[in-house]
């Protein structure tokens, strides 16, 4: 029961479809054991490809990060795949945009503190 895990690619929410409620649920009871981290990757190959805004990612991130907390959540590129939905620059904008109010030290927990931390690696 305490195997340290991480929740991958925000788990997949339908993100095109603008699905959030069974999903918020679903991740909000994972977020309750302290032992499970979310890595925020994947969300562009989960919107639609051609078509989405960066603002269609803050109600998802939101949850996350009430959920979870900036201690627990973990940055991912999910590169290369997210080339086939705009690419790894337009990906990484929404992100540096969204994390932008939060404190250095936040951010610094985002960006790598945390996934070095979970992952064991020294800094």
């Amino acid at each position: 029961p305490n195997q340290p895990f991480v929740v991958d690619h925000i788990a997949k929410p339908l993100i095109k479809a603008q699905e959030i409620d069974d999903w918020m649920r679903d991740l909000r009871q994972l977020a309750a054991h302290e032992n499970v981290c979310c890595k925020v990757s994947g969300m562009v190959t989960e919107a639609d490809w051609q078509h989405w805004q960066p603002q269609d990612f803050a109600p998802y991130l939101d949850v996350v990060f009430a959920a979870f907390g900036p201690a627990r959540v973990l940055y991912g590129s999910d590169w290369p795949v997210c080339n086939v939905a705009g690419g790894y620059s337009r990906a990484l904008s929404i992100l540096e945009d969204y994390m932008q109010p939060f404190s250095a030290s936040e951010q610094a927990q985002f960006w790598g503190d945390n996934a070095a931390r979970f992952y064991g690696l020294n800094s």
